[in-house]
């Protein structure tokens, strides 16, 4: 009998004879590819420093359960397996590369309980039996699409990101292997699996290190409740990140906090100020009868007016692009101008250093509560969040705006309009911001590092008025610095806190700097460091080709698969395309990777009649799709077109200097 809570390595845990066994119960592997990525960002980043000796990283857990009767342990995985499943497919990566030495890794560990597809998938990813695509050697009926996805991704994400840290694939797998540790909590032999399984998903979240953070900016105001009670309140009206700020106090607070007219003003110019509005909307809830000790008022919870018809809690109409200990970070890097790591898994020593080591810690937290609730409102307002209405979804730039029915605080509603008036027309300039935000956000996934979105609130937080047409140049010309000084310069790229801060966002490259030929190398296949090229050339060919439909309606989505319209593998009896025009960004498009592994061997006919009845992923490819026939003539034709609208775009005048 193995030990309940046993403490592994990675290379410890794949090379064992153990088997992991994923049940039937348990859902189809999902990860994408923010979690991917996430997942290889954290273990560079507890990479140890030069002269620095490294320390283990602990990764998580695995809970399993041992079948009983085996010759060889057998854990059946209980929870972890997205995790376990990514460690694999990672690990079989570095595996077929050949640039480190897995021999130890003879064995697949990770098994499937009646899932022939990903047993085939899996398989033929281990045993690398293929050039360049899992795909290759399987039939349609053999491919689990989410494990062949989370493959492909490995391979896209994990060369970016080691060229981004300056960090070999041999220092990455050391640490991997060596120090990179997880825990395997064993449940006893006699739980009921499908009980556990129920609690596991329905488990309690444990306490997370932005409540131990307020609690230590609590104990810098002790001596002075009503600074406490500020900073309680604006946390928790701050804290939940799919709520508009407003929603998060009373009535009568929002009323001394946003304006008296439509609580959609911000106008309060420091925490003082900010305490007075509290304290006095207070005294006006004791008056009305609501009587509370300042123990009552820290304990309950922020009160919000969105209802149904029936009077019950209304659910979240709103998805946010990031998470609230992130967003702190942030406030934190706006507030401060200081290049502080936008990662939460060092949220309290950076606040330590920042905030709560200073020689007026009091005074240090009372200006960051006052920037929390300041950004959170800009957030609100001027950051796009995923608006679900009846049923659909989609991207929405909105501002909350109270509808007057009355005594505001037993009548009216609040109600969301868009943020730069009413137009919902192609060249509506709230859609056109909108549409720009919206390729920043599917181009960085992940929690972490969303520079974009500091560049946003940065600009947000220091200009004196906020109006549309500022904005939008603002935001254009980070993409464009995004894009030119960093994605597709021709030697290091800049830092980003170099081109927010340093440049104010203002792009260096100029038309005169890059031509096509020297885009070249950096466009083609496997060498485009960031998906933001793609997305942002859709939005440029977007505002170009708008005019009519599908390109008028066309939403930027989820997509994360780099496709080659005259594909890589073409099925018998067509001819391979020579690897230059191959593999040149001209034959290049962006598309979900279900579409990818379904289509990725098709003829460039078989796809364009298959997107006659189905939504387009992207413009560029609704572009290819009108020129036939698609060969090397027409792909460099193509990539001189996309080449043309992105220098074009250097040379408009967008730049805010």
């Amino acid at each position: 009998m193995s030990e309940a809570i046993t403490q592994l390595s990675i290379q410890r845990l794949l090379s064992s004879n153990a088997e992991y066994v994923i049940p039937m119960y348990q859902r189809n592997y999902a990860w994408e590819e923010g979690e991917i990525t996430q997942l290889i960002q954290d273990v560079i980043d507890y990479l140890p420093k030069p002269g620095d000796a490294a320390r283990n990283y602990y990764i998580g857990s695995l809970v399993v359960y041992e079948r009983p009767d085996s010759k060889t342990p057998v854990f059946e995985t209980i929870d972890g397996q997205q995790r376990l499943t990514t460690l694999s497919l990672l690990t079989s990566y570095l595996k077929n590369t050949k640039v480190v030495d897995l021999d130890w890794y003879a064995n697949l560990s990770i098994h499937f309980d009646s899932r022939e597809h990903s047993r085939a998938t899996f398989a033929a990813i281990f045993e690398g039996r293929f050039k360049d695509d899992p795909a290759e050697g399987l039939a349609e009926k053999q491919i689990n699409t989410g494990i062949l996805n989370g493959y492909r991704l490995i391979q896209k994400v994990l060369p970016q990101k080691l060229k981004e840290n300056g960090v070999s694939a041999q220092q990455f797998a050391d640490f991997l292997f060596r120090y990179v540790q997880i825990m395997r909590v064993k449940v006893p032999a006699d739980t009921d699996l499908n009980h556990y399984f129920e609690i596991m998903n329905n488990r309690g979240e444990q306490l997370e290190k932005h409540e131990v953070l307020k609690a230590r900016m609590m104990e810098k105001l002790q001596g002075c409740q009503q600074s406490q009670n500020c900073l309680h309140s604006v946390w928790e009206a701050c804290a939940n990140m799919e709520r508009y700020v407003q929603m998060g106090f009373t009535p009568g607070q929002r009323s001394r906090i946003f304006g008296e007219q439509n609580w959609g003003r911000f106008e309060l110019v420091n925490f003082d100020e900010l305490t007075v509005a509290l304290h006095r909307s207070q005294e006006v809830d004791y008056k009305e009868g609501v009587k509370l000790s300042l123990t009552d008022i820290i304990a309950r919870p922020p009160v919000s007016a969105e209802k149904t018809d029936n009077g019950e809690e209304a659910p979240e109409r709103f998805n946010t692009v990031i998470n609230f200990p992130n967003f702190l970070l942030h406030v934190l890097r706006v507030y401060t101008q200081a290049d502080i790591p936008l990662d939460d898994k060092r949220l309290l020593d950076t606040f330590e250093e920042h905030v709560l080591r200073k020689a007026d810690s009091a005074a240090a937290v009372k200006r960051f509560t006052f920037s929390l609730l300041r950004c959170k409102y800009l957030f609100d307002q001027y950051v796009i969040k995923r608006e679900f209405i009846k049923g659909a979804d989609g991207w929405s730039l909105k501002r909350f705006k109270w509808s007057d029915g009355g005594e505001r605080s037993r009548a009216g509603r609040g109600s969301y309009v868009n943020t730069f008036g009413g137009e919902d027309g192609r060249e509506g300039i709230n859609r056109r911001i909108l549409m720009l935000l919206s390729a920043f956000h599917l181009s960085t996934p992940t929690l972490v590092y969303k520079h974009w979105l500091n560049a946003a609130l940065h600009y947000l937080f220091h200009v004196e008025q906020v109006e549309a047409q500022a904005y939008l140049q603002h935001m254009e010309s980070v993409a464009k610095a995004f894009v030119f000084d960093r994605f597709l310069a021709a030697e290091a790229g800049l830092e980003y806190f170099a081109m927010i801060y340093g440049n104010k966002g203002v792009c260096q490259t100029r038309r005169e700097d890059v031509t096509a030929d020297t885009l070249k190398p950096r466009l083609s296949f496997g060498n485009i460091e960031n998906n933001l090229v793609f997305n942002f050339l859709d939005y440029l060919l977007w505002l170009e080709h708008g005019a009519s439909e599908p390109v008028k309606s066309y939403e930027l989505t989820f997509r994360s698969s780099v496709e080659h319209y005259y594909p890589q593998h073409p099925l018998p009896g067509h001819a391979p395309l020579d690897a230059e025009p191959l593999n040149s960004f001209g034959n290049l498009c962006l598309i979900s990777h279900d579409k990818n592994s379904r289509l990725s061997n098709f003829m460039p006919s078989a796809k364009k009649e298959f997107y006659q009845n189905n939504s387009i992923d992207s413009v560029k490819q609704h572009l290819m799709m009108k020129t036939e026939p698609w060969d090397a003539h027409a792909i460099n034709a193509h990539y001189q077109q996309m080449m043309d609208v992105l220098l074009k775009s250097l040379t408009s005048k967008h730049e805010t200097e």
